[in-house]
């Protein structure tokens, strides 16, 4: 494996998370306070672990770039570009090309633009979250030399 990341929810949206449990107690506790306890954080339970669990996964290996369920080979892979700040902004935004296929996370900033170079497939390039966007293009790069033509 050369490269892997998941791209976990930072600790603010758990907090965020948080502000379920007053709102539903205020829901239920004039029925019954103990079912509005029980309830608010049964939900909050559900909510974080469906949040952890269907957390993206970036991974290079086996010849293969992987990014949550899609999967492309290496060989079908051109130029990867990481962007910051304004400049994945604008990649997300006003630069997206509506044929790319995308997985962005609202936690996280910076992305990674990888060119597609198979001709049987209409989608340009992917567009993706990554936390470490730098070390992800400079994998693909060392990857991709690595597999034959």
């Amino acid at each position: 494996m050369t490269y892997r990341e998941i791209l976990w929810p930072n600790p603010m949206i758990y907090l965020a998370f948080l502000l379920e449990i007053p709102l539903i107690m205020l829901l239920i506790a004039p029925f019954s306070l103990p079912l509005g306890i029980l309830l608010s954080i049964v939900i909050f339970i559900a909510i974080t672990v469906a949040v952890t669990v269907t957390s993206p996964r970036i991974q290079i290996a086996d010849g293969k770039l992987r990014v949550g369920k899609a999967s492309i080979g290496l060989e079908y892979l051109g130029a990867a570009s990481a962007f910051t700040g304004t400049h994945a902004i604008a990649e997300r935004g006003p630069q997206l090309d509506a044929r790319a296929w995308t997985r962005f996370r609202a936690w996280i900033g910076p992305v990674v633009r990888v060119e597609i170079r198979d001709e049987e497939d209409p989608t340009p390039y992917w567009l993706f979250s990554t936390r470490r966007p730098e070390q992800l293009v400079a994998a693909l790069r060392t990857a991709r030399a690595e597999v034959k033509p």
